[in-house]
C-alpha cells in the first residue's frame, strides 16, 4: 500500500497555515481536480480524495492537533481510517455550494431551499435638454420591471392552492449520490432546490411568482449633471424572489446639444462673431447666457479668438461646490462681399496703415524672412 503524504504538503501549505489559507490551498485543488471537470480522469479524482481527506483533517482543529501529534497514525485506530467522507459533518457542502454552483444549480442554504434572491438591477436612459442638466428638474420616468405576482402572492401556486413536497428530494432541495467513497450532495433538478413542485400553477404569472409592470417614477435631477452621469434609486429595480430585497435602477444621464453653448466640466463656452470695426474700434454686445442676454464689452484692438471671462455664469457643480464660468471666444468676421463705396475705403485704409499697425503680421513675416530668407 502507497504511504501517504504529509496533508500540508498535499494542500501545499505551511504547518502555521491559518484556517483561511487551508481552505484556499483546497479551494483551489478542488477546482482543478473535481470528477465533475475531469470526467473519466483516475488521477484526477485520486488526487482531489487526496486534498479532500487533507482537508477534512486540517480544517478542524481537534483532528489538526490530533495529526500534528500523531500524523497520520492518529486516525488509524482500529483499521478504520477515514472509510468514506461526511461532506456535511465537514463542512463540505457550504464549500461546495460556493466552489461549485455552477455544476450544482442554483445556490442553496443548509435546508436545502432556495435562497431568497436579489432582485436584478435596472438601467434607465434618459436625455435631458442642457438647460436641464444645467439647472436640474424633476423627470417621470416610465420603467417595465419584474415583481411579485400580485395574484398569487409571488408563490406561482394558484390562489387557494398550495405547493407539493417535492417526490424526488422528498422537501430537502437536494438529492445526493454515491462517487467512490465520497456521498456529495446536489441541488434537486426536478424543483430547483426550492423542495417543493407547483402542480396548480397560477394563470396570471404561469408559475414563475413574477409579473412584468411599467412603474411611473419621479426622479428628481440635480444641477449640474452631464452626459455619462449616473443616478441610483435604491429598491426601484427588479423584485425580489423567496422574499428577498429588490434591485437597485441606475439612472443613466445624457444631455442635448445646444445652439450656443458647450460645456467645459463646469465652464460653458460660447463663440459669438464680431465684425472688423467693432474689434478695431470696440463696443458692447449682447452675449447669452444660460442667465439670459448681458451686455459685455469689447475692447478696442480685440483680435479674433480673445475669450473674455464672465464669471459665475458657468453650470453649478452637483457637489455644490459653486458654479463655473462663461468664456466667450469672439470670431472677427470678414466681410464676403463690398461695395464699390467699402472696397474704396478699405483700399484707403490699406495705403494710410501700413506695416506699423500690423504687429502680429509684421512679425510673423520678419520670422520667416529670418528662416527662409
Amino acid at each position: 500500500m502507497a504511504q501517504k503524504r504529509d496533508y500540508y504538503e498535499v494542500l501545499g501549505v505551511s504547518r502555521t497555515a491559518s484556517e483561511e489559507e487551508v481552505k484556499k490551498a483546497y479551494r483551489k485543488l478542488a477546482l482543478k481536480y473535481h470528477p465533475d471537470r475531469n470526467p473519466g480522469d483516475t488521477a484526477a479524482e485520486e488526487k482531489f480524495k487526496e486534498a479532500s481527506e487533507a482537508y477534512q483533517v486540517l480544517c478542524d482543529a481537534e483532528r489538526r492537533a490530533q495529526y500534528d501529534r500523531f500524523g497520520h497514525a492518529a486516525f488509524e485506530q482500529a483499521g478504520g481510517g477515514f472509510g468514506g467522507f461526511d461532506f456535511a459533518a465537514a463542512g463540505f457542502e457550504d464549500l461546495f455550494g460556493d466552489l461549485f454552483g455552477d455544476f450544482f444549480g442554483t445556490a442553496r442554504g443548509r435546508s436545502g431551499r432556495a435562497r431568497a434572491r436579489r432582485g436584478e438591477d435596472l438601467r434607465f436612459d434618459l436625455e435631458l435638454s442642457f438647460e436641464e442638466a444645467a439647472f436640474g428638474t424633476e423627470k417621470v420616468v416610465k420603467v417595465p420591471r419584474a415583481v411579485g405576482c400580485g395574484e398569487c402572492d409571488g408563490t406561482g401556486a394558484r390562489k387557494g392552492t398550495e405547493q407539493s413536497v417535492c417526490s424526488a428530494c422528498r422537501g430537502s432541495g437536494q438529492v445526493r449520490f454515491q462517487q467512490g467513497f465520497f456521498s456529495i450532495a446536489k441541488t434537486c433538478g426536478q424543483c430547483g432546490g426550492a423542495g417543493s413542485v407547483i402542480k396548480d400553477p397560477c394563470r396570471s404569472c404561469g408559475g414563475s411568482g413574477v409579473a412584468r409592470e411599467t412603474q411611473k417614477l419621479n426622479v428628481k435631477i440635480p444641477a449640474g449633471v452631464d452626459t455619462g452621469s449616473r443616478l441610483k434609486l435604491r429598491g426601484e429595480g427588479g423584485g425580489g424572489t423567496s422574499g428577498g430585497p429588490a434591485g437597485d435602477l441606475y439612472v443613466i444621464i445624457s444631455v442635448k446639444d445646444h445652439p450656443f453653448f458647450q460645456r467645459q466640466d463646469n465652464d460653458i463656452i460660447c463663440e459669438v462673431p464680431i465684425s472688423f470695426p467693432q474689434a478695431a474700434l470696440g463696443d458692447e454686445l449682447d452675449v447669452p447666457t444660460l442667465d439670459g442676454k448681458v451686455k459685455m464689452k469689447i475692447l478696442s484692438g480685440t483680435q479674433s479668438g480673445a475669450v473674455f471671462r464672465l464669471r459665475g455664469r458657468g453650470v453649478p457643480d452637483p457637489r455644490g461646490y459653486g458654479k463655473g464660468d462663461q468664456l466667450v471666444r469672439v470670431t472677427v468676421e470678414t466681410p464676403r462681399r463690398l461695395t464699390a463705396r467699402q472696397r474704396e475705403l478699405m483700399e484707403e485704409f490699406a495705403r494710410l496703415s501700413g506695416e506699423e499697425v500690423h504687429p502680429i503680421s509684421k512679425g510673423f513675416f520678419d520670422k520667416m524672412k529670418e528662416m527662409f530668407g
